[in-house]
């Protein structure tokens, strides 16, 4: 078998593992799915112990004769947990995931600390970011935070366990709030405000650099030779990477667990007060600008269980049947509270304008609908940031409903492209990493995989959804105060 190369994504939902040869050609993936502890509302929580058991499961369910080939691996992973290790190493507690709304009052207390912090980091506090999570511990956990003697992200521990380098990539890191990210270093600043120092930090490489190469035994345990393993890159910027986005002006649309619109450019360009970021990419010399609502393809899930579908396919089949009406309810898709553009980790779902002549299908649309306004929300604010947007390419779970990308497309108003890959994800983008790692060219390793389907907006659905967006905006501004007054 020819030379292959293996991206491990580390999601919310699962691990997965894809294979591919030097021709993009996805030769082998697996899944291994993972749970998240919700125990109390707003918290998010999973064991790096369940982390490392996934990614053997989904690793070695991998033909024999591909790992067997396998030149160089490639991580991708969820970002801004904070992962607590010991000296020894040890997690000293579950991982706070990224959609974790407890340390909003610490965001505040952070900017106290250090006022330059979003000219230095380029985004605004929020508690999905590392940082804060670190001042909750502090003042919640003041023994785990006393032994704290390192804190990785989740990719990097399963690097630590795979190779015991304790390393970074640039993209990952700039979500933290420790990286000074004009510069692509950690800030001292940022980190005393947080009573930690660089000693807690791994090192820093960028994403397409060999950051370690896989212990003999954990080679052995997985199948693999001890090959050497890339920097990798956050979920985003991995994505972006598999599908080719990494010329400024690109951009993609992430349509999994959360909905995020990424745009590569040139150099750092921050539009903190609209609650964009600016991150690192995970290749020398470029950053990004990226806008998260932290429930999108989640919130369909949760109103096909709502409705008693059988699964999401039966649901988006419902509502394409039914369509998007002048008196379909309009629904606010802040599960787990939102960021772009209000970073407001008190904003909770809502349905408005049911009638008694609602009906499931009728709720469906309306997810659909108020995940393509939040999108067109953050839109708005990366083109206020400078950013040109024109056609956008779509990947994760979200981008296998036609409908749903036909409603995006018109609320957007741009073209979707829907590229070969885009159901392999960042997986795609951390074995294009792996590729990178092991020497090859970028510019004949990143380029854009074929067009599957395109999705033009629909002129009278994106007038349909033009004056329906007013409304939208306003319920939120009105339940504002509501949602702080009534916590969950």
């Amino acid at each position: 078998m020819n030379d292959l190369f293996l991206g491990i994504d580390l999601g919310t939902s699962g691990v997965k593992a894809a294979a591919i040869d030097t021709g993009d050609r996805v030769i082998a993936q697996a899944t291994a799915p993972l749970a998240v502890q919700r125990l109390q509302p707003g918290w998010s929580e999973q064991s790096p112990a369940d982390w490392w058991q996934a990614t053997l499961t989904a690793v070695t369910a991998l033909p024999a004769e591909v790992r067997r080939a396998v030149r160089a691996v490639g991580l991708s992973g969820q970002m801004h947990g904070a992962v607590l290790l010991d000296k020894t190493d040890e997690p000293l507690r579950p991982a706070i995931l990224w959609n974790d709304g407890r340390s909003a009052r610490q965001c505040t207390e952070l900017e106290r600390r250090e006022p330059l912090a979003r000219s230095i980091t380029g985004n605004l506090a929020m508690p999905g970011f590392t940082a804060p999570k670190l001042l909750w511990v502090q003042e919640h956990e003041p023994e785990v935070y006393a032994r704290t003697a390192l804190v990785l992200l989740p990719k990097d521990y399963l690097r630590l366990r795979l190779t015991g380098e304790r390393l970074s990539d640039l993209s990952d890191a700039a979500g933290t709030l420790w990286l000074d990210v004009a510069r692509r270093e950690w800030s001292g600043r940022m980190l005393a405000a947080t009573g930690l120092t660089r000693a807690h930090m791994p090192g820093l490489v960028e994403g397409s650099a060999p950051a370690g190469r896989l212990l003999p035994d954990v080679a052995r345990q997985l199948g693999l030779e001890p090959v050497v393993v890339a920097g990798g890159g956050g979920d985003n910027a991995a994505s972006a990477v598999g599908c080719g986005v990494v010329a400024p002006g690109q951009a993609l649309l992430s349509l999994g667990t959360s909905g995020v619109l990424f745009v590569v450019t040139d150099r750092f360009r921050p539009n903190p007060e609209r609650a964009a970021h600016a991150f690192c990419h995970a290749l020398p010399g470029l950053w990004h600008q990226m806008s998260v609502m932290l429930s999108a393809a989640s919130t369909l899930d949760w109103v096909t269980r709502l409705t008693g579908l059988a699964d999401v396919p039966a649901a988006a089949a419902a509502a394409e049947r039914r369509g998007l009406q002048a008196a379909t309810p309009l629904f606010l898709p802040y599960l787990s509270g939102e960021r772009t553009p209000h970073n407001d980790a008190d904003a909770r779902g809502v349905f408005f304008r049911l009638q008694a002549e609602t009906a499931p299908p009728d709720l469906i649309v309306s997810v659909l609908e108020g995940v393509a306004h939040g999108l067109r929300e953050g839109l708005d604010a990366l083109t206020a940031a400078g950013s040109r947007i024109d056609a956008i390419d779509v990947v994760g779970g979200g981008a296998r409903l036609p409908y749903w990308l036909r409603l995006i497309a018109s609320a957007l108003e741009r073209r979707l492209v829907l590229r070969a890959g885009g159901d392999v994800g960042a997986a795609l983008g951390a074995a294009r990493l792996a590729r990178l790692a092991a020497g090859a060219d970028p510019a004949r390793v990143c380029t854009a995989p074929p067009v599957q389907s395109v999705h033009d907006p629909d002129p009278a659905l994106a007038d349909l959804l033009h004056r329906r967006r007013p409304a939208y905006t306003a319920v939120y501004r009105q339940l504002k105060d509501a949602f702080k007054e009534f916590p969950a």
